[in-house]
């Protein structure tokens, strides 16, 4: 029999409870330095990778906003001290490398040709790539290119760029550096800490290990969120039979809540007290984890969003790369935003500010944008258009 879900706690506290466990409640940050930023990736569970750098790029955006004192050379200094890998998550990411067990499945059914993807295949050209890499140490993509011949464009990479790709997606090879678009690569079996286990989890191992990472990045989830972005269908599946049977153990607690939707939780999170929100402003990227999830952040925070840089220009609302604003335990609008490096100016193109906020929201808004501009490489800021125009002048003024 289906235990009847217990009521639960207010809105306000699934609002706070999700941005505390994301790192981004109040002012304290997850941790500081290197050591922060393999904090902040076990607790995530993984970082998107993107290459849009119309401001930062989305992996070192997500960590600056919790990471004290955050550098870009980081992500390359965790790998190599072999604390982190790079590979697919519901995209490139960075991963801790105690995931690493858990993308063992991919890599296989990969191989195995199941996934419909990377089935190209040529093996004297893998071969070759892999036999250099071994007689050679790693080696950037650059170093096989044909530098006297011409590409027509992406979808036309050379045999050696498509064999690296498919021996890094099926595990043979491994990322352990990037510079820019460039990636270096090194044998897996040379790179890997040999105290990393390499047999495939069995379904309930990986399905534990899913609703555990799912859990810690967000406090608590649904049913469908547990298993999102998961390719293979016998995980999905798994994760799903498995969070029935905690339920029904009792080792974690389903809750209604007031709009109607089921959430499963460790039975301590919900007794704990409301969390303490503070007057500060986040700026997210559009890949940012607390986000990606447009389903969740839509029923949590009613924040309807979407990433409008793949929309043709003449239907987007927002603009091109439009970030999302988080003001104490409230999504409350978004800024487009593009950061002018070569003349040190970040310009908010538009700011929409869609819902009501408090007078304190201005300077916790200029301390935000104050902070990240100066990241992307500005120290001055210009602002173009505001919504609701009414406050237009109180936002220009505070840079005046």
């Amino acid at each position: 029999m289906t235990k009847p879900a217990r009521r639960a706690p207010s809105d306000t506290w699934l609002r706070r409870v999700a941005l505390r466990s994301q790192g981004l409640l109040g002012r304290r940050k997850l941790g500081t330095g290197l050591a922060g930023v393999e904090k902040a990736l076990a607790r995530l569970g993984y970082v998107q990778i993107d290459t849009i750098s119309v401001v930062a790029r989305a992996h070192h955006h997500t960590l600056f906003t919790r990471v004290g004192r955050y550098e870009q050379s980081m992500l390359n200094a965790l790998v190599a001290k072999r604390r982190a890998f790079e590979y697919w998550s519901h995209a490139a990411a960075y991963l801790p490398i105690t995931a690493y067990r858990f993308s063992l499945p991919m890599m296989r059914a990969i191989d195995r040709g199941e996934l419909g993807f990377h089935t190209w295949r040529d093996p004297k050209v893998e071969a070759w790539v892999r036999d250099r890499i071994r007689a050679e140490g790693p080696l950037f993509t650059r170093d096989f290119e044909d530098k006297g011949g011409e590409r027509a464009g992406w979808w036309d990479w050379k045999p050696a760029k498509r064999a690296l790709e498919r021996l890094y997606i099926t595990g043979v090879l491994t990322c352990i550096e990037r510079q820019g678009f460039q990636k270096r690569y090194e044998l897996t079996e040379r790179w890997l800490p040999s105290d990393i286990d390499t047999t495939a989890p069995s379904p309930r191992e990986h399905a534990d290990h899913v609703i555990d990472m799912g859990l810690a990045a967000h406090g608590f989830a649904t049913r469908k969120t547990l298993p999102s972005f998961r390719r293979d269908g016998k995980v999905r599946e798994a994760v799903r039979a498995r969070t029935a049977e905690l339920v029904h153990a009792g080792h974690l607690v389903e809750c209604l809540c007031s709009n109607g939707e089921r959430i499963v939780a460790r039975p301590d999170l919900l007794e704990g007290s409301l969390p303490r929100a503070e007057d500060v402003v986040r700026i997210l990227s559009p890949f940012d984890n607390s986000v990606i999830e447009r389903d969740r952040l839509k029923s949590l925070f009613g924040f309807d969003y979407t990433i409008e840089c793949y929309v043709p220009e003449a239907k987007r609302q927002f603009g091109y790369f439009a970030l999302p604003l988080v003001f104490a335990d409230r999504m409350v609008g978004r800024m487009d935003c593009k950061a002018h490096r070569q003349e040190g100016r970040f310009e908010i193109k538009a700011l929409f500010v869609e819902t009501d906020v408090a007078e304190s929201f201005f300077p916790a808004f200029r301390d935000a944008v104050d902070e990240y501009a100066a990241y992307t490489g500005c120290d001055s800021v210009d602002v173009t258009s505001v919504t609701p125009a009414r406050l237009g002048e109180p936002v220009r003024d505070l840079w005046r």
